[in-house]
């Protein structure tokens, strides 16, 4: 999976902090329909921001489990949800989740798979550990379908070409159907959510990433220096016409063993 330190775990909890963001986890919270009592693991918890409204819907007579990679981004999540005696946090793979079979009423995974080595294992033991009956909630992205209004499309798609090449599984809500299906999980459902920002913000998903994405580009050696340069400028040039335009949409995947 992703490796993160200190300064990309902060800037990633920022990030899922803008309103488009907090929508999508209150969509995912909904879908899920967790119960006081109930147990819940967050896959790839992150920083904990999804889990900590999960923990607050079970409960203290429930039980919330995140587990992730990376040492800094659960050092986040453990201050945002160190006053809840229900949540428990640990360092490890999804691919490997150190729980026995049968553990939890309910699941979530959220932009974590994308990066998963061994993604058939890891979807095999998301089943393991939901109980008979638990209910599974995935959401991924397809960067593929983005738009952004710019003055170069094939350099926008080269680089956000780039950007899908940075991860183990790219294009992944195209797959995720059957791969659930074949695992025996039923009632499947697939809703999209769109993160739209048709102006622009500073305070928007969207603007946090542009330069993020120019910089995976010139990494990849997918575009030069000069061409980075340029088409930021030229999405400068559109913010100040309030021509900007951005959009993505992520897929929550939702099913019942």
């Amino acid at each position: 999976m992703g490796k993160y330190n200190k300064k990309h775990a902060a800037l990633l909890d920022r990030s899922y902090q803008t309103p488009e963001i907090v929508n999508q986890r209150l969509r995912t919270l909904a879908a899920m329909a967790l119960n006081t009592g109930e147990s819940v693991l967050d896959a790839g918890c992150g920083t904990g921001l999804l889990l900590e409204q999960e923990a607050l819907a079970v409960g203290k007579e429930g039980r919330a489990e995140g587990i992730d990679q990376s040492a800094d981004m659960l050092e986040l999540a453990g201050t945002r949800c160190a006053d809840m005696p229900q949540l428990r946090l640990r360092q490890g793979s999804v691919e490997t989740l150190p729980f026995e079979a049968a553990s939890f009423d309910a699941l979530s995974c959220t932009q974590a798979l994308l990066y998963v080595d061994k993604l058939d294992q890891a979807l095999h033991e998301f089943h393991r550990v939901l109980k008979p009956g638990g209910r599974i909630a995935l959401l991924e992205t397809d960067w593929s379908g983005a738009i952004l209004n710019s003055h170069d499309r094939a350099l926008t798609q080269r680089i956000f070409g780039a950007w899908d090449a940075e991860v183990i599984n790219p294009n992944l809500p195209k797959r995720l159907r059957p791969l659930l299906q074949g695992l025996g999980f039923g009632a499947l459902r697939v809703e999209a959510i769109p993160i739209l920002n048709p102006s622009y913000s500073k305070h928007s998903f969207s603007a946090g990433m542009l330069k993020n994405f120019a910089t995976v580009a010139r990494r990849r050696d997918a575009i030069s220096p000069t061409e980075s340069d340029e088409w930021l400028a030229g999405i400068d040039s559109l913010i100040e016409r309030d021509e900007y335009f951005f959009c993505v949409n992520r897929f929550l995947f939702t099913a019942v063993k």
